[in-house]
């Protein structure tokens, strides 16, 4: 299953019936990036434009954040895009599903020894999914919850396995997706 250039190669893509998934919180949500971030001990994943905002602004720069200029579907202002635009790298990848491109970038993000900002051309709402898979356990991805907060996802086995379920619901090519790991 694939794209065309300007989407990626899509190995994954979000069924309707799934959707009722993502609804719940994987993590705890919380209201204060600085009380999140005394949560965080080793690596951080930032998934999201105004998450990686108050983690920025709180002091910490996260060492993969993952932004595409949006939040609730809206452009983002310019405050917040001047402090999380800077992009290392560029993907596609479009709404309910995941690319091979984001997939790679993310993985490189976290081989790197400097921080890193992929911006996602398309949605990077279910970039939560590899983040946990590729992260290393110990680490944590945080995420937003819209009209909620921040959600902080501690990367461990179980959740690595909770991820993983999802993911084998999805559709596509789950050999191609697992392969990049």
């Amino acid at each position: 299953m694939t794209g065309d250039d300007s989407e990626g190669t899509v190995l994954l893509t979000l069924p309707d019936s799934l959707r009722g998934a993502f609804k719940e919180p994987m993590g705890p949500v919380e209201t204060d990036a600085e009380s999140l971030l005394q949560e965080v001990s080793g690596p951080l994943v930032t998934v999201g434009d105004i998450v990686t905002y108050h983690v920025v602004r709180a002091g910490r720069e996260p060492d993969v954040a993952l932004v595409d200029e949006r939040t609730k579907r809206e452009r983002v202002d310019s405050e917040v895009r001047e402090t999380v635009v800077y992009p290392d790298v560029r993907v596609p990848n479009p709404a309910g599903a995941l690319t091979e491109e984001l997939v790679v970038a993310l993985r490189a993000g976290l081989a790197a020894d400097d921080p890193q900002t992929i911006f996602v051309e398309g949605e990077e709402d279910l970039a939560t999914l590899p983040a946990v898979l590729a992260a290393p356990v110990g680490a944590s991805v945080v995420y937003g919850q819209p009209d909620e907060g921040m959600v902080h996802v501690r990367v461990t086995e179980e959740s690595k396995a909770e991820i993983r379920s999802l993911l084998d619901r999805m559709d596509g090519d789950h050999a191609a997706f697992y392969g990049l790991f």
